[in-house]
């Protein structure tokens, strides 16, 4: 069995430091090649020195410094660390790596990402974002360059374990009536609306199942994430928006199911733990230990299923009308989530006036033809600026 070599973009958030936890357990099957992080140099210096990389990346160039500096000065001799959005790239197509773990949150991770398939890599998809954004065009890199792309999201994980055997990410399953899309519902599920105006950044990050990051847990509680998982699966399973049924699932048993046209319905179960589709793609077409601990299905006892309340979760609705109008509306609507999920975490604006800000550049930002990435880009530039000039009128 040949060693394969792993580049994780994003290994000091929640789904990279999972990653190196499956990947520690499996020193026969990977070997990391480059590891990434924005800004958290502390967790970084600790990964390199656990796992002995041929390259770090940093984006900010003294932080890059200030790595360096402290890997001489433990002795580590073998990482060599780069700096700059550039190198994400760069990593993500060493000769060297066969896996790319695309954990960059945001539209940060495009680039890199979409370098990686280009490539032909195995990609082992977490950035939704970078997917949303770039939409067709990601799905036909994939294509043409003959990569392997596997979904980490655990709904899109699910689905493509619950698709026909040898299904491959991309492509039409005719067999399939709908996707059943589970979501937890958040920490808002049942908060009495009118209450939700004044929630702080603290309790929307207080998800009551997952474990992740300020950005990911603040879109769980608008189902905004929702929203982008419901755009990816249309574009992971080639499938139409009205074929994907968003179902709330508040104890994030069942992470998703398939509709197949006699009738039956399969499911994928497991406990809230990451690792359990970070190992499924990492070892897929087999399997391998995650780390997770066994499904207790008597301690269950009880599985609860019930449709969204748009009017509780207006950025849901938000994402099921840039899904339909397509091209770069639903880049559109990315920026403008990240820009006022920003500003809310930062005191900024309230909860509830980040459905507003989509809404309001989904209406104002001109929807073009997705041709290439600069457009998708220039349409990303655009919407954070419509973003950013709303939220300072909102402030004002």
């Amino acid at each position: 069995m040949s060693i394969k070599g792993i580049c994780v973009l994003g290994s000091t958030g929640s789904i990279g430091v999972s990653t190196l936890d499956v990947v520690a357990r499996h020193p026969d099957r990977y070997q990391v090649i480059a590891l990434t992080a924005n800004n958290n140099i502390d967790r970084l210096f600790e990964q390199c020195q656990q796992f002995l990389p041929a390259f770090a990346v940093v984006i900010d160039k003294d932080h890059a410094e200030s790595l360096r500096r402290r890997l001489v000065e433990a002795g580590n001799k073998t990482t060599e660390v780069l700096s700059g959005a550039k190198a994400l790239e760069d990593v993500s197509v060493l000769p060297a790596v066969d896996s790319v773990m695309a954990a960059i949150v945001g539209a940060a991770g495009l680039l890199p990402t979409l370098a990686a398939a280009r490539a032909g890599k195995t990609v082992l998809l977490a950035n939704k974002e970078a997917l949303v954004m770039s939409g067709p065009l990601f799905m036909a890199a994939v294509a043409e360059s003959g990569a392997v792309l596997l979904p980490i999201d655990s709904e899109h994980n699910a689905i493509f374990q619950c698709m026909p055997a040898h299904y491959h990410a991309g492509r039409s399953a005719l067999e399939v009536r709908r996707i059943l899309l589970t979501a937890s519902g958040g920490p808002f599920l049942r908060k009495a609306i009118e209450a939700l105006h004044d929630v702080t950044p603290d309790e929307a990050v207080a998800h009551p199942n997952w474990v992740m990051g300020r950005k990911i847990s603040v879109d769980s509680a608008t189902m905004m994430n929702k929203g982008l998982e419901l755009i990816e699966a249309c574009l992971l399973f080639h499938t139409p928006p009205e074929k994907v049924e968003v179902v709330i699932h508040p104890q994030s048993v069942i992470h998703s199911m398939v509709d197949y046209v006699d009738g039956t319905v399969l499911a994928q179960m497991g406990n809230p733990d990451m690792r359990i589709p970070i190992a499924h793609a990492m070892a897929w077409p087999e399997r391998f230990d995650s780390g997770a601990e066994p499904l207790d299905l008597f301690s269950i006892q009880r599985l609860d299923f019930e449709a969204p309340d748009f009017e509780r979760f207006p950025c849901l609705q938000r994402a099921y009308d840039a899904v339909t109008v397509g091209e770069t509306m639903p880049a559109i609507l990315n920026a403008a989530n990240e820009v006022a999920v920003g500003s809310f975490l930062e005191g900024g604006i309230r909860f509830t006036a980040i459905p507003d800000v989509i809404k309001h550049c989904m209406e104002s930002v001109a929807v073009m033809k997705a041709h290439d990435i600069p457009e998708v880009l220039e349409a990303d530039r655009q919407s954070r600026e419509a973003a950013a000039a709303y939220i300072a009128r909102l402030q004002s």
